[in-house]
């Protein structure tokens, strides 16, 4: 990591430029932001260091030149003592045998405003605490950083030295407690309850194979806490998978992508960045109860970069309907959207020919009038939304460019799976450019969030899990709020009314609520002449009126895999959703969250359950209630219920 002459002098600027981008990122280099204790190598110093914040704790630890950490709730274990470090790809491991050469911390509040998202503000409190650190046989300067939240803790590497590095593994460890259930999914799979030693074998020849799973990773703990493993800040870096540890049934180690998530790309066995480096941020979010650690969320967000456009005025969430690949569907599109209160409509794949023989999207099939369309839709106040598979994206800058002269208002980017260090960059690039002419972007398929919906807002949604257009189990539904939908908003295209569904009506539209999607894809298989006769179709009035962003969220009940009830409040009004599993149920909400006065509650409840859920008609009920109120929310096997809260 030390260079001479003209390449040296190469290796500075680079390492002063990556140093300009760890300040933008918040990693403060200079002294006075910290409090700090830099003394002589042979002095006794402190084998640990802890920071703390209103009961959760991580703590920092070197033991005979082994650097580790473990995390506390409320005085009891979330992550027992785990190893940290990074291999270098000559061997060095940065971890193994190191002294401290100075330690620093600091505590800090601010509040933030996001341009869309669960709540209007965000609160950023944490106490933090920073070791530089020296590797004894090397001489390689690096840092570990951490920090604690009240909502949980998180920790990354920092590489010192002016130069570059290349990494071949990173060795971070998360050891549970024992009788610690973990979540595991990878790819599109279905959540899976499992030890943390007994993550399933997966992958395939052309992809990176073993007992893997992806992330965000939820684990429910023996004494009742929750717990949930994101990443955030994933610059210039593979994604993470999380493996379990042969002969460590309670551990699970850091995995670094090498292929990306379908085998298609280069193969990258280790990553090169410019140093100073800040490695992403390991977050884990906790929740005393599992309704708490929805609500704890943010934390993702919290640790991201700050909002990087200087005018994200032009963002606009939504509500979207997918159109057939006609003109004439396009225009009844857009008539269906003004009239059930929807943002956008979008062309799927297949408006430009067959996503995978024809790599040219700058142009319509013949059987879409597209300027017709998307002129009719701009005068109704409609916008449209684009399909676009990643093999015609050859020229992102030159074909979002294209589309922000026709007056497209999104892209949908299709199979964008990432995994390796390149397609990393990719992505964040794809929301560069989209962002530079003003297009939302929603990224499909093996994509997984990392916090830069607040960096880069107009990229607005993504998908990375088993979608709802695949009919999955109500069970799978109710484990996704604890799971996939903290890491961030998620693409989870709503299937009212279809016969295909697992669930009763009232449990989809109950997502339109509990879930977190600011984009939100609403009758996924349908055209707007199926509900030509509204009175067959109870729910509607519902989805016309429910938003997607929000200004105040609350978890009122919830269970991994078992039920959830969220309210969330735009304007004055609350929405409420709350779904279960294949059991029937009901919860008893105390309506505390309201405001004074009275409210007209709006109830779109599970009736008789019928022979499968989706004959489960729905009913419809009205009554006025005060924050005073228990709300007792009847559930049909695999059911729900949506309210709408208004006030007056």
């Amino acid at each position: 990591m030390r260079a001479s002459g003209e390449r040296a002098r190469r290796e500075v600027l680079k390492g002063a430029a990556a140093g300009a981008g760890l300040a933008a990122a918040g990693i403060v280099t200079t002294r006075p932001a910290y409090a700090a204790d830099s003394r002589p190598d042979h002095l006794d110093r402190p084998e640990s260091v802890t920071a703390r914040m209103g009961g959760t704790s991580i703590t920092l630890s070197v033991t005979h030149g082994t650097l580790s950490w473990s995390a506390r709730r409320d005085g009891r274990t979330v992550i027992g003592a785990s190893a940290l470090g990074i291999r270098l790809a000559d061997g060095t491991v940065l971890g193994s045998d190191v002294r401290v050469t100075g330690e620093r911390h600091r505590t800090r509040r601010s509040t933030w405003t996001p341009v869309y998202g669960r709540n209007a503000t965000v609160t950023d409190h944490y106490q933090e605490q920073r070791w530089d650190l020296q590797d004894k046989g090397t001489g390689i300067r690096f840092g570990v950083q951490v920090r604690a939240y009240r909502t949980g803790v998180a920790l990354r590497y920092l590489l010192l030295d002016h130069g570059t590095a290349t990494i071949a593994d990173e060795l971070t460890t998360f050891v549970f407690p024992d009788d610690t259930t973990v979540y595991s999914a990878r790819d599109e799979n279905s959540y899976e309850p499992v030890a943390p030693g007994s993550i399933p074998v997966t992958g395939t020849t052309t992809t990176d194979n073993g007992p893997l799973t992806d992330l965000p990773l939820t684990a429910t703990l023996p004494d009742g806490f929750i717990a949930c493993v994101c990443e955030s800040a994933r610059v210039d870096y593979p994604r993470l998978m999380l493996g379990s540890v042969a002969g460590e049934p309670n551990a699970l180690s850091a995995f670094l992508m090498e292929h990306t998530a379908r085998g298609t790309g280069p193969v990258e066995t280790a990553s090169t960045v410019a140093t100073p480096f800040a490695a992403p941020w390991r977050a884990v979010v906790i929740g005393a109860t599992h309704a708490e650690l929805v609500d704890n969320a943010e934390l993702v967000l919290n640790l991201a970069p700050p909002n990087a456009l200087p005018d994200p005025s032009w963002i606009k969430p939504g509500k979207v309907f997918r159109c057939e690949l006609t003109t004439a569907a396009g225009l009844a599109g857009v008539d269906f959207a003004v009239a059930r209160g929807l943002e956008y409509i979008e062309y799927d794949a297949g408006w430009y020919g067959p996503e995978f023989t024809t790599p040219d999207a700058t142009g319509p099939i013949a059987a879409i009038d597209l300027p017709s369309v998307i002129s009719y839709a701009t005068s109704q106040g409609i916008g449209v939304f684009l399909y676009v598979n990643r093999l015609a994206l050859t020229d992102a800058d030159s074909l979002f460019g294209l589309y922000k002269s026709w007056g497209v208002r999104g892209i949908k980017l299709g199979f964008i799976n990432d995994g390796t260090q390149a397609m990393t960059g990719q992505i964040i690039d794809w929301a560069k450019t989209a962002a530079k002419y003003e297009l939302l972007i929603d990224m499909h398929d093996d994509v997984r969030p990392f916090g830069y919906e607040r960096t880069f807002p107009n990229w607005i949604s993504l998908e990375g899990v088993r979608g709802n257009e695949q009919f999955p189990t109500a069970t799978h539904n109710v484990t996704l709020p604890f799971a996939r939908n903290i890491g961030g908003p998620m693409d989870y295209t709503i299937c009212y009314g279809q016969s295909r569904d697992k669930t009763t009506n009232a449990h989809q539209m109950a997502m339109a609520a509990v879930y977190y999607q600011p984009l939100n894809f609403l009758f996924w298989y349908d055209k707007p002449s199926k509900y030509n006769n509204p009175a067959n179709w109870p729910g509607l009035p519902w989805f016309n009126a429910v938003p997607t962003t929000w200004e105040e969220s609350h978890t009122l009940a919830g269970s991994i895999g078992e039920y959830v009830a969220v309210a969330r409040r735009n304007g004055s009004t609350w929405y409420l959703g709350a779904m279960t599993d294949e059991s029937s149920r009901t919860l008893s909400l105390p309506l505390s969250f309201l405001g004074r006065g009275t409210y007209m509650a709006t109830v779109y409840g599970d009736g008789t359950p019928g022979a499968s859920p989706y004959q489960t008609p729905v009913v419809v009920s009205t009554r006025t209630v005060t924050r005073a109120d228990t709300l007792d929310v009847a559930m049909a096997p695999a059911g729900g219920q949506a309210v709408v809260l208004k006030p007056g």
